[in-house]
């Protein structure tokens, strides 16, 4: 039976599969950097809790992608959960870049 409202499972594997792929791998990158540097410019409990967060929402999406799996492609995931993922990457980022820039000043004031 159509459901001409859903989107056919095909679109979802073409468009959500790699999507929570992507959010799978940033997340984890994020993860690395906040578990094995000390970020100056963040308080202790800033990067902590910056660091619990990420760790929540990569539970989120695993469990995301195993009922995606579990049902053929056949499960979606709403905006009002894809949206703070999004958000919490882009903080990620932020950080990641400011983090990286720095450490990159640091090394050239060396030379």
């Amino acid at each position: 039976m159509s459901r001409p409202h859903l989107p056919e499972p095909s679109l979802l594997k073409k468009v959500l599969e790699p999507l929570l792929e992507d959010f799978q791998y940033w997340f984890e990158r994020s993860r690395t950097l906040l578990e094995t540097e000390t970020i100056d410019f963040l308080e202790p409990k800033e990067q902590q809790d910056l660091l619990d967060r990420v760790t929540q929402a990569q539970e989120e999406v695993s469990s995301a992608k195993m009922m995606f799996d579990a049902t053929g492609c056949q499960a979606g995931v709403d905006m009002s959960v894809l949206m703070p993922w999004h958000q919490l990457l882009t903080e990620c980022w932020q950080v990641s870049m400011r983090f990286r820039a720095q450490h990159s000043q640091a090394l050239n004031v060396r030379e």
